[in-house]
């Protein structure tokens, strides 16, 4: 019965909990998540955002650089020639560009920031082109 009786406490006291090795687990469980979470994050940002940034900078850059003569193509699929480009200072939302489409030579008023497509290629393109 003594037998018995010792090798029921030896269990008891391998199976009872230790409370510093429950601590450090929690902390290291704690910290590996905070980790995780930052590499996640950091993923999102270069596989997501950081493209879709320097997409707008370029639809930008190519907005500003809009020449009178340049041939464009807008979100809705009509191209034309840019005539007229009317820019507003005070309220950038409202910048508009003329184009002349078709062999009537119609002309429809847009929204530059309808604008898609510029399919003129300027001496300044031609040099970024050259360098890449």
């Amino acid at each position: 019965m003594n037998t018995a009786l010792l090798s029921f406490l030896l269990r008891a006291e391998a199976a009872a909990p230790n409370p510093a090795a429950d601590a450090s687990m929690q902390q290291f469980s704690l910290v590996s998540s905070i980790v995780m979470m930052v590499i996640v994050f950091g993923l999102m940002y270069f596989l997501m955002i950081r493209p879709q940034k320097k997409k707008e900078k370029e639809q930008q850059a190519m907005k500003d650089s809009l020449q009178i003569g340049d041939e464009v193509t807008t979100i809705g699929g009509i191209t034309g020639i840019v005539i007229r480009i009317n820019r507003n200072s005070q309220n950038p939302h409202e910048d508009t560009v003329v184009i002349e489409t078709g062999g009537d030579r119609s002309k429809i008023r847009v929204k530059l920031w309808a604008i898609s497509e510029n399919a003129t290629v300027h001496d300044a393109q031609e040099e970024i082109v050259k360098k890449e």
